[in-house]
């Protein structure tokens, strides 16, 4: 018999025994006083003296450590990522009480009663007058509390991961208050929060393949949606001016460390204002929200400083001119030339190209927060054109850290226009683009009852979690990532075999 079969056996008998007593191991209700941490900053700085008189308190908790002494013992309880220690003593509970009290393993969850007192070594503690068994388990803890390395167990069983590493529940608060900043600031410039459909008969509003599923009673095939932009268009049309959707996407594409399958994103889009107008409410959105969730605007990295409260500003042309490595940097006309264009890329039409070059070239130097704004209109079908210049559209992006965080433009309205584009992506998805636009004839149909002017934007919540919280990869910020199945999962057979005895 194997160390994990013996261990989990004498769990499974010590239940036994627990019941024995008259206590449940999974218990029910308990009503505390106090949480771990309201006890810690309330009462960590109060003397023994002080805590002469009684402070009674009732807590509970997820047993941390544990020392055993005879008639006596020591106990952390762990809660909301904080820890306080307890005192257990023969003479001070019930006699039954502290017989449960030795069946306790590290992992188990306990309810105590008691009052704060400090020990002989100074450290804050409860002296317990009552035990309660609130949850036993049955596997043990990662050895020693020491945290748990493995990366696969880590995303796979997140639960693991949170008990035994306290700066991964960090992240995770950090990544609310990230989306309650971006929410509440929203809803002071008077944006509405609505709610759209995730399976959809046409999908778009992005660049990318679709999941693809089926409604067995209508007998027809939904796609997962890519983006939410094209419905939250529909409501402009509405006459819903200014709305915001934080969402979940869905992309059938490869994993990286920037790239997960479902993703969350913000998209919000306001009537009557332009490209020019979305830039400068991001600006102020996202030194807020650094704000809101690191206490300033200045933000460590992967060993860079971000400021989040000065955005640098450059054209796509301009900035492959900027950030051009090596030899043979090209001058401003250079980069206008189609010649010139074609010649440093694979693609078809100087547009494409000059969207490849600047991928290929600046992208992952874009360390600082950065708007790259005006793109070709080739890769942006739902854009606006450039008045002046309509080989261009009205398009920014937003880059830090090498990733692509934002992306906005002022929206096309007009119908006709509009259908051209999607033509034309059309044309991009014979050749071979499977990314390439779809036509979306109720889209245009919308159009054709009038969109005011508008911008809008997308935020990737995911990976402005990374840069917010200084974490290497987008697994790192989503609770529950996409992994290969792991297969059967042999503790449930060897409980069903110990169950039957």
């Amino acid at each position: 018999m194997s160390l994990e079969d013996e261990l989990l056996e004498q769990r499974l008998e010590r239940i036994r025994e627990i019941e024995a007593l008259g206590f449940r191991p999974y218990g029910q209700r308990f009503e505390f006083s106090h949480t771990i941490p309201a006890i810690l900053a309330e009462y960590a700085a109060k003397t023994a003296e002080e805590l002469a008189s009684p402070v009674r308190v009732r807590i509970a908790g997820r047993v941390q450590t544990l020392r055993r002494m005879g008639k006596a013992g020591f106990a952390h309880l762990a809660q909301a990522g904080e820890r306080l220690q307890i005192y257990v003593k023969k003479d001070a509970i019930p006699e039954r009480d502290f017989a449960i009290y030795q069946l306790i393993d590290v992992g188990d969850i306990i309810g105590v009663e008691g009052y704060l007192f400090r020990t002989r070594t100074g450290e804050l503690s409860v002296h317990v007058e009552h035990l309660e068994y609130l949850a036993k388990t049955l596997l043990s803890m990662p050895e020693k509390w020491h945290g748990l390395e493995d990366v696969e167990t880590r995303y796979r069983q997140r639960y693991l991961d949170l008990i035994a590493n306290p700066e991964v529940r960090k992240v995770f608060l950090t990544r609310s208050r990230i989306i309650s900043s971006l929410r509440r600031q929203l809803e002071s410039h008077d944006f509405v929060e609505v709610e759209t459909p995730m399976m959809q008969p046409l999908y778009g509003g992005a660049a990318a393949r679709p999941f693809v599923t089926h409604h067995n009673t209508l007998d027809i095939d939904l796609y997962l949606r890519i983006a939410p932009e094209l419905y939250l268009k529909r409501l402009l049309v509405g006459g819903l001016e200014r709305v915001y959707e934080i969402n979940r996407n869905f992309r059938n594409e490869g994993l990286s460390t920037q790239h997960n399958p479902e993703f969350t994103m913000l998209e919000f889009y306001q009537a009557y204002t332009d490209y020019r107008g979305m830039i400068d409410l991001s600006a102020e959105l996202f030194a807020q929200v650094a704000r809101d969730a690191t206490g300033g605007v200045e933000v460590e990295y992967l060993g860079n400083k971000l400021n989040f409260g000065s955005l640098q500003r450059f054209t796509m042309r301009d900035a492959i001119v900027e950030f051009w490595r090596g030899d043979g940097r090209p001058t401003a006309e250079q980069v206008r030339d189609p010649e010139w264009l074609l010649g440093n890329s694979g693609k078809v039409t100087p547009g494409e190209a000059l969207a490849d070059i600047f991928e290929r070239v600046v992208e992952d130097q874009l360390i600082q927060p950065t708007i790259i704004y005006d793109y070709p209109v080739e890769t942006s079908p739902l854009s606006k054109k450039k008045p002046d210049d309509p080989a261009f559209v009205e398009r920014f992006e937003i880059y830090m850290a090498g990733m692509e965080v934002a992306n906005g433009y002022t929206e096309l309205n007009d119908p006709q226009e509009q259908r051209r584009r999607f033509d034309m992506q059309l044309g991009m998805r014979e050749r071979g683009d499977e990314e390439a636009h779809q036509m979306d004839e109720d889209y245009v149909r919308a159009l054709s009852y009038g969109m005011p002017p508008a911008g809008g934007e997308g935020i990737g919540i995911d990976r402005l979690t990374m840069i917010l919280t200084g974490s290497r990869s987008i697994r790192d910020v989503i609770l529950f990532p996409l992994l290969r199945p792991e297969g059967s999962i042999d503790l449930v057979a060897r409980l069903r075999e110990l169950d039957g005895r």
